[in-house]
Formats: C-alpha cells, sequence, structure tokens
C-alpha cells in the first residue's frame, strides 16, 4: 500500500495565475490550479496522476490513470483506475472511470461509465485536436 502513494506524487504544478490554451501531454504526476482550455492527456507508457484543484476550470478532454478532481471540469474525461470526485467537483461531460469515489457535494452532468477493462478506457476515442487556421 505505501509503495502505491510513492507513486503518486506530482512532479509538475499549472500555478494559480497561469492560463493554458492548447493540449497537455504529461508523464508521472500533474496538479492544475490554474485554467486550462485544451486536452489533458497523459503519457500511456507509465503510471499517471492528475489532480484539479478547487479553484482550477479545464475545457477540454481527459485522459489519466488516477484523476483527483475537486475544480471543475467542461469536457469527457477518462480514468483508466481511480477517479476520485471531492466535494467541490463540477464535472460537464461524459466520465469513464474503472473505480470511483465520489465524495458528498461532487457533481457530474453527463453519463457515468464504468469500465472493467483499463485498456478500453484509454482506447474509446482519439482525443480531438485542436483546430489550427492554416
Amino acid at each position: 500500500m505505501f509503495g502505491h502513494k510513492a507513486k503518486n506524487t506530482i512532479d509538475s504544478l499549472i500555478g494559480l495565475s497561469t492560463r493554458i490554451e492548447g493540449n497537455v501531454y504529461f508523464r508521472g504526476g500533474l496538479r492544475i490550479d490554474g485554467h486550462v482550455k485544451g486536452n489533458i492527456i497523459a503519457e500511456s507508457d507509465e503510471r499517471s496522476m492528475l489532480v484539479i484543484s478547487e479553484q482550477a476550470k479545464v475545457e477540454g478532454e481527459i485522459r489519466v490513470d488516477h484523476l483527483v478532481v475537486n475544480g471543475e471540469i467542461i469536457g469527457p474525461v477518462y480514468s483508466s483506475e481511480l477517479l476520485e470526485l471531492q466535494p467541490k467537483a463540477r464535472i460537464t461531460g461524459d466520465v469513464f472511470y474503472k473505480a470511483l469515489e465520489m465524495h458528498g457535494g461532487a457533481l457530474v452532468s453527463g453519463k457515468l461509465t464504468h469500465n472493467q477493462v483499463e485498456e478500453q478506457v484509454l482506447k474509446l476515442a482519439p482525443p480531438k485536436l485542436a483546430a489550427s487556421n492554416v
């Protein structure tokens, strides 16, 4: 049990005063306190953890192993391991998960779908890339 917790460390932080427009790809652990308008995708070759803090807002698709939400997400969510919805979590979009922990006060406006096979969650649909004007 203690070894599993050691793997869920935060390697990167998107601060409260930071706004990102575009897709974010990461490895390991990422905490978001700011605003991201774009997809957030964890590399699939290692375990990943994403924390969306109470002040954070994400507008886009999320694909990660372990997701902890206490802020706002607008878009579909794919969690291939554990999805933790804290009391101030707000998700507008469909949610696909393997295991779910939902605290009182958390809200989901969309379908909750349980997936038993980890790979199925990540392979459901490829993420949509941000359109560019060429």
